[in-house]
């Protein structure tokens, strides 16, 4: 009972917190920005992402019932696994947005057009379905001989493979997962963080470099706090434990992420906290 209030409580705050991102960002035209146009959907991306496992989560620990239909259980996967991708793909747009304000300030609204911004969305989404319908569509199709029965709370890709008759097979996969999307897009936005702290280092002025932190920590805390939940079970050796491990890091990134993020922006973003404030007043 104590887990399904938990649960419970997190994902209410949790949709509540990002629909508040997004009316806030539509009401108040400050904040008609390229930056805040990413947000917007980052913030759907966390009310569909968490949406995908725990209302079902906390079904199974109400009812003490953790059994789902096999169709269930892809279906869950496809859908985690899209939004997933579509959320590494949107950080890594995020950092270059912030790339080009940083380093081409005067070329930035040239090159950040509403046009090119409505593309970059729509590649993240779609890139996320098709990585996902591909991935899912392979693993549906592997034989699974060792028992119905996963040590997770949802149908997470990595746990349903050490189903597979394989397990090499289920490892090699989960690490060519991690290598397809998490570690390309963590390159990408790396490669843009390198960039935007040479032109901070190379700043005479310390008001600007710490203008051009407060501007882009937000998303800096939650580019650290995704992928390195994300990227540790593919970093950290397989062991009798690590169905339980993976476990926590999945409530970490699929339900405390997405819980923590509003409170992230409201709390070091200037402009929205100013944009809150006018509503409240």
């Amino acid at each position: 009972m104590l887990l399904f209030l938990l649960f419970l409580i997190i994902y209410v705050m949790t949709v509540i917190g990002n629909v508040m991102i997004i009316t806030v960002i539509q009401l108040d035209s400050i904040l008609h920005k390229p930056m805040y146009f990413f947000l917007t959907n980052l913030s759907l991306l966390e009310i569909f992402y968490t949406t995908t496992i725990t209302p079902n989560s906390i079904k199974i620990f109400l009812l003490n019932d953790g059994t789902i239909s096999l169709i269930g259980c892809f279906t869950q996967m496809f859908f985690f696994v899209a939004l997933g991708g579509s959320e590494c793909i949107l950080l890594t747009i995020m950092a270059y947005d912030r790339y080009n304000a940083v380093c081409q300030p005067l070329l930035y609204s040239k090159i950040m057009s509403p046009s090119l911004c409505l593309h970059l969305a729509a590649i993240s989404w779609s890139t996320g379905v098709l990585n996902s319908f591909i991935q899912t569509s392979f693993v549906a199709f592997l034989p699974y001989c060792k028992g119905n029965k996963i040590s997770h709370f949802f149908c997470d890709l990595p746990a349903v493979l050490k189903s597979c008759g394989s397990e090499k097979l289920g490892n090699f996969l989960a690490l060519l997962i991690g290598e397809c999307i998490v570690a390309g897009s963590l390159t990408l936005t790396v490669a843009s963080y390198i960039c935007i702290i040479k032109v901070v280092l190379s700043s005479p002025s310390k008001h600007a470099g710490h203008k051009i932190f407060s501007t882009c920590g937000s998303h800096l805390t939650v580019v650290i706090f995704f992928f390195g939940t994300i990227l540790i079970p593919f970093i950290h050796p397989s062991s009798p434990s690590s169905f339980e491990n993976d476990g926590t890091l999945a409530v970490i990134y699929g339900i405390l992420t997405p819980f923590l993020n509003p409170f992230i922006y409201s709390i070091r973003n200037k402009d929205f906290k100013n944009a809150v404030n006018k509503l409240l007043v």
